[in-house]
């Protein structure tokens, strides 16, 4: 995808998000379409996007493993599938290496709490909210649904959109690694 191409639509994506954060939730989507052919080769590269660029990998220590199964098992009771978990886990390696930060002091970002980072002063809920990990999952990934295709894009631009970081790029270091993760904790 060219560059103008792929920032225009991440800025319509970043302003239908920031509506749904100043406006409410989206009220209803579009129904998909039921299709009765058998999967091809593409629909399935799909599902299971090849990770961009250079990956990371951290050892866990239990706090974080504890973390990963939080965010499992948020995403489960949420209703959303695997590439969820995925998502999620990997924007939680970028902000906090998975785990529940409270505030940081001087080597803090703003208000930024928790495993997603997320700041009570940007409405994220209180710190208390943000650093319960069901929670900021939860809160996470209601961003998440609000992203029309999430399912269908590069990890990091669907992290991206709902985190508004700096640092755009940098989830995409970590989805083999979360990949891994789910696949692993999934069904345990």
């Amino acid at each position: 995808m060219n560059t103008i191409f792929r920032k225009s639509m991440l800025s319509v994506a970043g302003l239908a998000f920031a509506g749904g954060v100043f406006a409410g939730p989206i009220a209803a989507h579009a129904a998909t379409p039921v299709v009765d052919a058998k999967p091809t080769a593409a629909a399935v590269a799909v599902q299971a996007p090849k990770p961009q660029g250079d990956q990371s990998h951290i050892t866990l220590n239990d706090e974080q493993s504890a973390n990963v199964k939080a965010i499992i098992a948020a995403t489960k009771k949420a209703g959303l599938p695997e590439r969820a978990a995925v998502i999620s886990i990997a924007t939680s390696l970028q902000e906090s290496k998975l785990e529940n930060l409270g505030h940081l002091g001087d080597r803090n970002d703003h208000d930024s709490l928790g495993l997603f980072q997320q700041r009570p002063s940007s409405g994220w809920g209180t710190p208390e909210q943000i650093t319960d990990p069901e929670y900021s999952t939860t809160a996470f990934l209601k961003g998440l649904k609000q992203v029309d295709g999430w399912q269908d894009m590069p990890l990091t631009d669907a992290a991206q959109t709902v985190q508004v970081s700096a640092y755009p790029d940098a989830y995409a270091q970590w989805e083999q690694q979360a990949t891994d993760l789910v696949a692993q904790h999934w069904n345990s």
